[in-house]
């Protein structure tokens, strides 16, 4: 068959294929024109699940009478005017096609009037023919568009349309997650002359849950954990539903990217993450999130009808995504969880099946045959809440955690189970048992030293008493001795940077990068040392502009400021090369010093100074004498005990 240019009917006809699936569809691309027309109330009218009829009345800015014909022609818009405008589509609406597309397959009449503009002005398009006729008409200021019998001339698109309530099912989904992008505007809708729905438009932003729980229900507004943060151009509010409210299908999964509502299947994902560690694979979770960032950072422009776009920096946006939802789920539910001392006790969910860790009731203390913890049952995953909210300077992922790059989500076997269990059994075991059990170790202790051929045993200061967050009363050589808790943690951390600098120190990617805008002596000083630092597992970017971006770090600060430690080391290793001429290995040490001075916490409360010394006397073994005979000062009691003579 030979080539041949479409006539411009049949072309709009299957254009109308892509625009005009069913009836909301044309509800959708006709609200969006009225809202970017500026429209703060939009009625909507539907006869037969919009088969019949759909009309769409708003008070938006209009159409002047000499455009009236050009609205109806094909790739015509007033939105976007160069490739520039492209680039950064900050509108609903942009190609052109929808009124067109829509004429190609229905009776469609358009009445509108601009503010400026006396008289309104209404123009009238048939499937068939494609002519426009304008005549004068009465409309308030605002735009009026009329569907009438769609896929009046398409009898193959006309049959595969659903009954009328399947249809207008369609259409108040499509109303509903339109009303929840703009609160600011009213909206209304009626079917066969029946008002249906009716949201009135909300200017205060302390009142946007009121629409919120008029679509997604009260209990999802009343139990809902609420996000807003703002990180390097990219801000994520709105609302994620209590786990606990997870549902069998996703009607609940209401997204948006710069008000344009997206079923976005890396934004799914990202927030399918934040919840895998607590609802079933086979369940969908429910939120309502916002997403802004800039126009020119998105490509809007890669679906026919717009429900998926593409980021210019997708993992970094899903991770970001994944990473909020997340801290902010965790966050919540670490609220709800029991504290006793200082470990945590968790609670059996009602849906998430998490490990019943609670002690029996009654249970008697001085029992030594007693179990003190309830049969564990299921526990799908223990996680530990984090310290902190959502911080850029401490955003970390394990790379490893995945194949596909994205962060897996966790999971726990047998072994793990029972591990928690013995610990959580330590923990409840009471002190008569646990004293008969050190005094049973003391016997075996002393047996074994009075062995023949065995080898000295050392004998470590014991750790007595937290004078205050810095000092530490110890026992050295049967006397009293204080001691700063930091110059031990300082030899700790030494030996553990020593052990794992010959293969490097493990490093952690962070889910955000973080730039920072540094000196031009720490940059120059960083380019001649880039081996130094990534022998650290600390992974940088240099930049244009003395800016440096950090993407990876090491995990033995994880738990640090990473914008502070790197600030900090390299300022250190200028002061030390700049008073100096160091070799390498000279510099190498002074670099593994610094770093292991970092990890060093100045203060201390009496948990992790107790665990602090446990770490000591393992890692440190005999040279935690040499550290406390160096460094520790003896307590002198005989003028105060001569004072109570």
């Amino acid at each position: 068959m030979a080539i041949e240019i479409l006539p411009a009917r049949l072309a709009n006809q299957i254009a109308a294929g892509e625009v005009v699936e069913r009836p909301a569809s044309v509800v959708k691309e006709l609200i969006e024109n009225s809202l970017d027309a500026g429209a703060t109330k939009i009625a909507i009218d539907i006869e037969k699940g919009g088969a019949k009829l759909i009309r769409i009345a708003d008070n938006g800015k209009g159409i002047a009478k000499d455009e009236l014909t050009l609205a109806l022609s094909r790739h015509a818009t007033s939105k976007i005017k160069d490739l520039d405008d492209l680039e950064a589509i900050a509108s609903l609406g942009f190609r052109g096609e929808a009124l067109a597309s829509i004429s190609s397959v229905a009776r469609l009449t358009l009445t509108s009037k601009p503010a400026e503009q006396e008289n309104a002005w209404q123009a009238f398009a048939t499937g068939r023919d494609m002519a426009v006729t304008v005549q004068p008409a009465a409309h308030p200021n605002g735009t009026t568009i009329e569907v009438n019998d769609l896929f009046f001339n398409t009898p193959a698109r006309r049959k595969f349309l659903r009954t009328e309530k399947t249809e207008f099912t369609h259409i108040d989904e499509v109303l509903r997650r339109i009303a929840l992008a703009r609160f600011d505007v009213s909206f209304s809708l009626t079917h066969n002359g029946k008002m249906i729905r009716q949201y009135r438009a909300i200017k205060n932003s302390a009142q946007y849950a009121k629409r919120v729980g008029m679509i997604c229900g009260q209990k999802f507004i009343e139990q809902a954990v609420t996000v807003d943060c703002q990180h390097d151009g990219l801000h994520l509010w709105g609302w994620l539903a209590h786990p606990e409210q997870h549902r069998s299908q996703n009607d609940l999964c209401y997204s948006y990217v710069n008000g344009r509502m997206m079923r976005d299947k890396l934004i799914n994902h990202g927030i399918r993450q934040a919840f895998s560690d607590w609802i079933p694979n086979d369940s969908y979770p429910a939120f309502v999130l916002f997403l802004n960032l800039d126009h020119k950072e998105v490509d809007v422009n890669v679906h026919p009808a717009k429900h998926e776009v593409r980021f210019h920096q997708g993992r970094y946006v899903h991770d970001f995504i994944y990473t909020v939802c997340q801290q902010a789920l965790q966050q919540a539910l670490s609220q709800q969880v029991p504290l006793a001392g200082d470990e945590t006790f968790i609670q059996e969910g009602t849906e998430q099946g998490l490990a019943a860790l609670a002690p029996e009731q009654g249970a008697n203390a001085n029992d030594d045959s007693r179990d003190y913890v309830a049969p564990l049952r299921r526990a799908e995953h223990v996680g530990e809440a984090s310290p902190m909210g959502y911080s850029s300077a401490r955003l970390t992922g394990n790379s490893s955690a995945s194949s596909s790059g994205y962060h897996a989500s966790h999971s726990s076997n047998s072994a793990d189970i029972r591990q928690a269990a013995q610990s959580y059994q330590a923990l409840m075991t009471p002190k008569v048992v646990e004293s008969k059990a050190n005094e049973n170790q003391a016997v075996e202790h002393k047996a074994a030293e009075n062995s023949p051929g065995a080898q000295p045993v050392i004998e470590h200061p014991q750790f007595l008493h937290l004078v205050d967050e810095q000092v530490a009363l110890i026992n050295r050589k049967q006397s009293l001795a204080v001691v700063k808790l930091a110059d031990v943690a300082m030899a700790v951390n030494q030996v553990l940077v020593e052990q794992r600098w010959q293969q490097g120190l493990t490093s952690q990617p962070l889910l955000l990068p973080i730039v920072l805008n540094m000196s031009e002596q720490s940059v120059s000083w960083l380019n001649s040392h880039m081996a130094l630092i990534e022998q650290a597992g600390i992974g940088v970017q240099i930049q244009a502009g003395k800016k440096v971006q950090i993407r990876q770090f090491p995990a033995m600060l994880r738990e640090h400021d990473v914008a502070s430690c790197m600030q900090t080391l390299i300022e250190q290793m200028l002061d030390y090369t700049s008073s100096s001429d160091p070799s390498d290995a000279e510099l190498s040490n002074a670099f593994r010093q610094q770093f292991a001075a970092l990890m060093t916490p100045k203060n201390f409360d009496t948990a992790s100074a107790k665990q602090l010394w446990l770490q000591a006397e393992t890692v440190l073994g005999d040279q935690l004498n040499q550290v406390c005979d160096l460094k520790s000062v003896a307590v002198d009691l005989t003028s105060a005990i001569s004072q109570l003579h």
